[in-house]
Order: structure tokens, then sequence, then C-alpha cells
């Protein structure tokens, strides 16, 4: 039982330090305008960084806007480089096959000379493979030239916004 008394003695103990201290508290110091002063100057200081906070929000609001629109931009042409680059590497692999059929046929008709027996179809063979080859090449300047409008227009746009 000497264990409970001394708790309650230390427990009765504390809690007059808890009064004292709260009754203290419960008095108002003697100069009370300097608690206002600093209380409306800190009120202030506060209402300013929170301002700037705002400020602040609404600039990387705005920066992360700018940066969506510009990956978006970047997405989109992206995309359309990657279609060109196929669009140019399909035409290629045509010119490559043309040629290789033209680089043949002109082969046989090599061979053909050096033996003075020069077939019919072996020229009709020569023909059309350099008519192949021909169209694919056009077609492969055409993929070259669309690429090159492709990036010009924005250009242009751009100038017929500024005018």
């Amino acid at each position: 039982m000497t264990d409970i008394e001394k708790i309650e003695t230390r427990l009765s103990r504390a809690l007059d330090r808890i009064a004292a201290a709260a009754g203290k508290l419960a008095t108002p110091a003697a100069p009370a305008a300097p608690e206002d002063e600093d209380a409306t100057r800190l009120r202030a200081e506060l209402e300013a960084e929170r301002a700037k906070t705002a400020q602040l929000n609404e600039r990387v609001n705005a920066v992360r806007q700018r940066q969506d629109s510009s990956v978006a931009s970047m997405e989109r042409r992206l995309a359309r480089m990657t279609e060109q680059l196929d669009l140019q590497s399909l035409e290629m692999l045509r010119l490559k096959k043309a040629n290789s059929k033209l680089i043949e046929a002109n082969r046989q008709l090599r061979e053909g000379r050096e033996a003075q027996v020069i077939e019919p179809s072996a020229i009709n063979r020569s023909l059309v493979a350099e008519l192949e080859a021909l169209r694919a090449e056009r077609a492969s300047e055409l993929a070259e030239m669309e690429d090159v409008l492709g990036e010009l227009k924005p250009l242009m746009n751009t100038g017929e916004r500024d005018a």
C-alpha cells in the first residue's frame, strides 16, 4: 500500500504544478498590445506567404500545361515521323529489289552480247526491270518530298499566323 500512497502523492504534486502553470497562462501578461501587434504582423506575413504560394501554384500549373501540350505535340510529331520512316523503308526496299532485277537483266544482256545471241525476252526483261527501278526511285523521291513538306508545313502555318 505504500506504493499506492507514493503514487498518489506524486500525482497530486504533478496536478498542483499543472494547475500553477495553467494559472500563469490564464493571467494575461502586462503588455497586451505587443502581442496583438505581433499577431497582426504574423498574420500579415502568413497571408503574404499564402499569396506567394498561390502564385507559385499557378505558375507550376501553367508550366505543367505547357509541358503537357509540348509532350503531346512531340508525340504526334514522333508518330508522323515514324510513319514517314516506315514509308521510306518500304520504298527503299522496293528500290533495292528493282535494282537487283535490273542488275540481273543487264548481266543477262551482257552475256547474250558476248555470246552474240541476244534474246528478245532478255531485252524485254531488262526494259521492264529498268522501268521498275525508275518507278521505285520516283516513289522513293516522292516519299522524301513528303517528309520535307511535312517538316515545312508547320513552319508555313506559323508564318501565316504571324502575318
